[in-house]
Protein backbone atom coordinates (compact mmCIF):
# COMPACT_ATOMS: atom_id res chain seq x y z
CA UNK A 1 0.00 0.00 0.00
CA UNK A 2 1.37 3.20 -1.04
CA UNK A 3 0.54 5.77 1.74
CA UNK A 4 1.34 9.68 2.41
CA UNK A 5 1.44 10.77 5.50
CA UNK A 6 0.44 14.37 6.94
CA UNK A 7 0.15 16.70 9.82
CA UNK A 8 -2.91 18.47 10.04
CA UNK A 9 -1.03 21.41 10.43
CA UNK A 10 0.26 21.14 6.78
CA UNK A 11 -3.43 20.04 5.52
CA UNK A 12 -6.28 22.01 7.86
CA UNK A 13 -8.39 21.06 4.62
CA UNK A 14 -8.57 17.37 5.87
CA UNK A 15 -9.51 17.86 9.31
CA UNK A 16 -13.52 16.93 9.13
CA UNK A 17 -12.29 13.51 7.22
CA UNK A 18 -9.49 12.62 9.52
CA UNK A 19 -11.50 13.40 12.48
CA UNK A 20 -14.73 11.60 10.94
CA UNK A 21 -12.97 8.71 10.13
CA UNK A 22 -14.22 5.28 11.04
CA UNK A 23 -12.82 3.23 13.84
CA UNK A 24 -13.28 0.48 15.51
CA UNK A 25 -13.24 1.47 19.16
CA UNK A 26 -15.39 -0.35 21.56
CA UNK A 27 -18.63 2.36 22.16
CA UNK A 28 -17.61 2.74 26.11
CA UNK A 29 -14.39 3.70 25.56
CA UNK A 30 -15.10 6.91 24.39
CA UNK A 31 -17.27 7.96 26.95
CA UNK A 32 -14.25 8.84 29.39
CA UNK A 33 -15.26 12.07 30.50
CA UNK A 34 -11.90 13.65 30.77
CA UNK A 35 -10.71 11.96 26.39
CA UNK A 36 -13.98 13.39 25.97
CA UNK A 37 -13.25 16.97 26.90
CA UNK A 38 -9.76 16.72 25.92
CA UNK A 39 -9.38 14.37 22.57
CA UNK A 40 -11.04 16.79 20.07
CA UNK A 41 -8.65 20.04 21.33
CA UNK A 42 -5.92 18.17 20.16
CA UNK A 43 -7.28 18.70 16.44
CA UNK A 44 -7.88 22.43 17.03
CA UNK A 45 -5.45 23.17 19.22
CA UNK A 46 -2.23 21.32 18.52
CA UNK A 47 -2.68 20.06 14.92
CA UNK A 48 1.16 19.57 14.42
CA UNK A 49 0.40 16.37 16.31
CA UNK A 50 -2.35 15.05 14.74
CA UNK A 51 -0.81 12.90 11.77
CA UNK A 52 -2.80 10.99 9.19
CA UNK A 53 -1.97 8.91 5.95
CA UNK A 54 -3.83 8.80 3.15
CA UNK A 55 -3.61 5.59 0.59
CA UNK A 56 -3.27 5.79 -3.80
CA UNK A 57 -6.98 6.96 -3.93
CA UNK A 58 -6.90 9.93 -1.05
CA UNK A 59 -8.65 7.10 1.17
CA UNK A 60 -7.47 8.03 4.85
CA UNK A 61 -6.71 5.07 6.28
CA UNK A 62 -4.97 5.51 9.60
CA UNK A 63 -4.07 8.54 11.98
CA UNK A 64 -2.18 9.02 14.98
CA UNK A 65 -2.91 11.71 17.86
CA UNK A 66 -0.19 12.50 20.22
CA UNK A 67 0.46 15.87 22.31
CA UNK A 68 3.84 17.73 24.51
CA UNK A 69 3.98 18.30 27.61
CA UNK A 70 6.70 19.00 30.65
CA UNK A 71 7.58 15.62 32.27
CA UNK A 72 10.44 16.62 33.96
CA UNK A 73 9.17 19.65 36.06
CA UNK A 74 9.87 19.52 40.15
CA UNK A 75 6.30 18.25 40.51
CA UNK A 76 6.41 15.27 37.99
CA UNK A 77 10.12 14.40 38.63
CA UNK A 78 10.29 12.32 35.32
CA UNK A 79 7.79 9.88 36.59
CA UNK A 80 4.94 8.82 34.66
CA UNK A 81 1.20 8.77 36.49
CA UNK A 82 -0.54 6.11 37.34
CA UNK A 83 -3.51 8.02 36.15
CA UNK A 84 -1.94 7.50 32.86
CA UNK A 85 -3.72 8.49 29.95
CA UNK A 86 -6.22 10.71 31.84
CA UNK A 87 -3.41 12.53 33.96
CA UNK A 88 -1.41 12.88 30.37
CA UNK A 89 -4.07 15.03 28.52
CA UNK A 90 -5.03 17.05 31.74
CA UNK A 91 -1.63 17.75 32.20
CA UNK A 92 -0.73 18.49 28.25
CA UNK A 93 -3.73 21.18 27.88
CA UNK A 94 -2.99 22.12 31.36
CA UNK A 95 1.10 23.23 30.28
CA UNK A 96 -0.38 24.76 26.91
CA UNK A 97 -2.58 26.83 29.21
CA UNK A 98 0.31 28.21 31.39
CA UNK A 99 3.07 28.19 28.49
CA UNK A 100 5.12 25.70 30.36
CA UNK A 101 8.32 24.67 27.85
CA UNK A 102 7.18 20.52 26.85
CA UNK A 103 10.01 18.06 27.32
CA UNK A 104 8.01 14.76 25.94
CA UNK A 105 5.56 13.88 23.47
CA UNK A 106 2.98 10.95 24.52
CA UNK A 107 1.04 8.83 22.21
CA UNK A 108 -2.43 9.54 22.63
CA UNK A 109 -3.97 7.02 20.21
CA UNK A 110 -3.17 5.22 16.78
CA UNK A 111 -6.43 4.73 14.77
CA UNK A 112 -6.28 2.13 11.93
CA UNK A 113 -9.67 2.06 8.89
CA UNK A 114 -11.87 -0.99 9.63
CA UNK A 115 -11.08 -1.59 5.97
CA UNK A 116 -6.87 -1.16 6.16
CA UNK A 117 -6.87 -3.30 9.43
CA UNK A 118 -4.18 -6.27 9.21
CA UNK A 119 -1.39 -4.27 6.78
CA UNK A 120 1.10 -3.30 9.56
CA UNK A 121 -0.34 0.34 9.36
CA UNK A 122 0.26 0.58 13.05
CA UNK A 123 4.07 -0.02 12.84
CA UNK A 124 3.93 2.90 10.42
CA UNK A 125 2.26 5.56 12.19
CA UNK A 126 3.63 4.60 15.64
CA UNK A 127 7.03 5.20 13.46
CA UNK A 128 6.13 7.91 11.88
CA UNK A 129 4.60 9.97 15.20
CA UNK A 130 8.32 9.32 16.62
CA UNK A 131 9.85 11.02 13.78
CA UNK A 132 7.39 14.01 14.18
CA UNK A 133 8.46 14.37 17.63
CA UNK A 134 11.99 13.72 16.87
CA UNK A 135 12.16 16.31 14.20
CA UNK A 136 10.29 19.09 16.78
CA UNK A 137 13.29 18.39 18.98
CA UNK A 138 12.30 15.85 21.58
CA UNK A 139 14.61 13.20 22.83
CA UNK A 140 11.81 10.98 24.17
CA UNK A 141 7.98 9.64 22.98
CA UNK A 142 6.11 8.08 26.39
CA UNK A 143 2.96 5.99 25.52
CA UNK A 144 0.26 4.88 27.86
CA UNK A 145 -0.16 1.66 25.46
CA UNK A 146 -3.74 -0.07 25.66
CA UNK A 147 -2.67 -4.02 25.04
CA UNK A 148 -5.10 -4.88 21.50
CA UNK A 149 -5.39 -9.21 23.15
CA UNK A 150 -5.72 -8.08 27.04
CA UNK A 151 -9.68 -7.98 26.37
CA UNK A 152 -9.11 -11.77 26.01
CA UNK A 153 -7.96 -12.13 29.17
CA UNK A 154 -9.82 -9.04 31.35
CA UNK A 155 -9.28 -11.15 34.91
CA UNK A 156 -5.35 -11.43 34.46
CA UNK A 157 -3.57 -8.84 36.40
CA UNK A 158 -1.90 -6.40 34.08
CA UNK A 159 1.30 -6.55 35.76
CA UNK A 160 1.40 -10.05 35.03
CA UNK A 161 0.19 -9.93 31.30
CA UNK A 162 2.23 -7.00 30.40
CA UNK A 163 5.61 -8.72 31.36
CA UNK A 164 4.59 -11.80 29.53
CA UNK A 165 7.37 -12.52 26.49
CA UNK A 166 7.70 -14.49 23.81
CA UNK A 167 10.73 -16.78 23.19
CA UNK A 168 12.42 -14.54 21.51
CA UNK A 169 12.00 -11.68 24.47
CA UNK A 170 9.54 -9.90 22.99
CA UNK A 171 5.82 -9.57 24.21
CA UNK A 172 3.77 -11.66 24.32
CA UNK A 173 1.03 -8.94 23.28
CA UNK A 174 0.79 -7.73 19.76
CA UNK A 175 0.80 -4.23 19.89
CA UNK A 176 3.18 -3.97 23.18
CA UNK A 177 5.24 -5.81 20.56
CA UNK A 178 4.61 -3.54 18.45
CA UNK A 179 6.09 -0.56 20.69
CA UNK A 180 8.63 -2.91 21.79
CA UNK A 181 10.44 -3.63 18.20
CA UNK A 182 10.07 -0.02 17.88
CA UNK A 183 12.55 0.68 20.59
CA UNK A 184 10.48 1.23 23.53
CA UNK A 185 10.61 -0.44 27.04
CA UNK A 186 8.08 -0.81 29.90
CA UNK A 187 8.02 1.64 32.49
CA UNK A 188 5.16 0.26 34.60
CA UNK A 189 1.57 0.15 34.29
CA UNK A 190 -0.96 2.75 35.17
CA UNK A 191 -3.41 1.31 37.43
CA UNK A 192 -6.12 3.91 36.59
CA UNK A 193 -5.44 4.96 32.81
CA UNK A 194 -9.11 5.64 31.88
CA UNK A 195 -12.37 6.10 34.22
CA UNK A 196 -15.89 5.58 32.30
CA UNK A 197 -18.41 5.63 35.13
CA UNK A 198 -22.12 5.49 34.19
CA UNK A 199 -25.55 4.80 34.84
CA UNK A 200 -26.78 1.22 34.14
CA UNK A 201 -28.76 2.77 31.31
CA UNK A 202 -26.07 3.74 29.24
CA UNK A 203 -24.10 0.91 29.71
CA UNK A 204 -26.99 -1.50 28.87
CA UNK A 205 -27.35 0.56 25.95
CA UNK A 206 -23.22 0.74 25.22
CA UNK A 207 -22.94 -3.13 25.25
CA UNK A 208 -26.31 -4.65 24.64
CA UNK A 209 -25.58 -6.88 28.36
CA UNK A 210 -28.43 -6.39 30.99
CA UNK A 211 -26.25 -5.26 33.91
CA UNK A 212 -28.87 -6.75 36.32
CA UNK A 213 -26.56 -8.35 38.93
CA UNK A 214 -23.68 -7.05 41.28
CA UNK A 215 -20.09 -7.71 41.09
CA UNK A 216 -17.79 -7.63 38.01
CA UNK A 217 -18.89 -8.08 34.63
CA UNK A 218 -17.07 -8.86 31.61
CA UNK A 219 -17.54 -6.70 28.94
CA UNK A 220 -16.17 -7.28 25.02
CA UNK A 221 -13.61 -5.30 24.39
CA UNK A 222 -12.93 -4.42 28.05
CA UNK A 223 -9.63 -5.09 29.38
CA UNK A 224 -11.01 -5.66 32.66
CA UNK A 225 -14.07 -6.56 34.33
CA UNK A 226 -16.94 -3.40 34.31
CA UNK A 227 -17.78 -2.88 38.48
CA UNK A 228 -22.11 -3.00 38.51
CA UNK A 229 -23.76 -1.85 41.39
CA UNK A 230 -27.25 -2.74 40.59
CA UNK A 231 -28.79 -1.06 43.91
CA UNK A 232 -26.87 2.48 43.31
CA UNK A 233 -27.69 1.92 39.47
CA UNK A 234 -24.56 2.87 38.41
CA UNK A 235 -21.28 0.53 36.88
CA UNK A 236 -17.52 1.86 36.80
CA UNK A 237 -14.94 0.31 34.33
CA UNK A 238 -11.19 1.40 35.28
CA UNK A 239 -8.80 0.63 32.85
CA UNK A 240 -5.01 -0.34 33.23
CA UNK A 241 -2.71 0.92 30.34
CA UNK A 242 0.90 0.09 29.91
CA UNK A 243 3.23 2.79 30.07
CA UNK A 244 5.76 2.49 27.64
CA UNK A 245 9.04 4.57 26.95
CA UNK A 246 10.85 5.44 23.22
CA UNK A 247 13.83 6.91 23.54
CA UNK A 248 14.26 9.47 20.41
Amino acid sequence: MQLKISSLADRPDMLERVVGMADTWPEFVIQDLVGAAHFPRIAAELPEYVLFAEDEQGEIVANAYSVPFALGTERRGGRLPGNGWDAMLVWAFSDLRRGIRPDTVSAVSVSIAPRAQGRGLSAVMLSAMRDNARARGFREVVAPVRPNAKHLEPRTPMEEYAHRVRPDGLPQDPWLRVHARAGATIDSVAPASMTVSAPLADWRRWTGLPFDTDGDVEVPGALVPVRCEVERGYAVYVEPNVWMRHPL
